[in-house]
């Protein structure tokens, strides 16, 4: 008899709980990605470029990086935090390359900040592995409780 599959506890357990949280935003219904958290500091958000995100010019808008980047730096800040959500209030783009249809990860690092303000950096790399973009945010605790949020389920 195989044994019982092992509830992820402790840092693990916010890990999965921070995944299906981002899994719930409905946000994400506009944008199909999902969210792994290796480690502390470190998130990875995989998805596709779909030609629907195309601008006039046929690459993706920048809402697409946008969106990624700051949502894999978020993560990777918020790893750290396990009671609040966090906010971005700031993030600076660079973009350095078209992306055009198929898979892309952005990959997200803690850099700084334990307390109230947290520095987090992420970059996009696309399916030839090179990078299509990077960005810095900043982001601050909020009040609103981890523990509130639909999605949001620790063990």
């Amino acid at each position: 008899m195989p044994p019982e599959p092992v509830s992820p506890s402790g840092e693990a357990a916010h890990f999965r709980a921070l995944e299906t949280l981002y899994a719930a935003a409905p946000i994400n219904q506009l944008f199909e990605s999902t969210l792994e958290i290796p480690e502390a500091g470190v998130a990875r958000i995989h998805f596709r470029v779909d030609p629907k995100v195309y601008h006039a010019g046929g690459a993706a808008h920048g809402t697409s990086y946008f969106k990624m980047l700051d949502d894999a730096a978020f993560y990777a800040a918020n790893s750290l935090v396990t009671d609040r959500f966090l906010l971005t209030t700031a993030f600076n783009l660079l973009l350095t390359k078209p992306l055009r249809e198929g898979p892309v990860v952005a990959e997200g690092r803690w850099v700084s900040g334990h307390r109230r303000v947290f520095v987090a950096e992420a970059r996009l790399i696309d399916a030839a592995g090179d990078e299509a973009a990077r960005g810095t945010g900043t982001f601050m605790r909020s009040q609103i409780p981890l523990a509130t949020l639909p999605g949001y389920r620790a063990s």
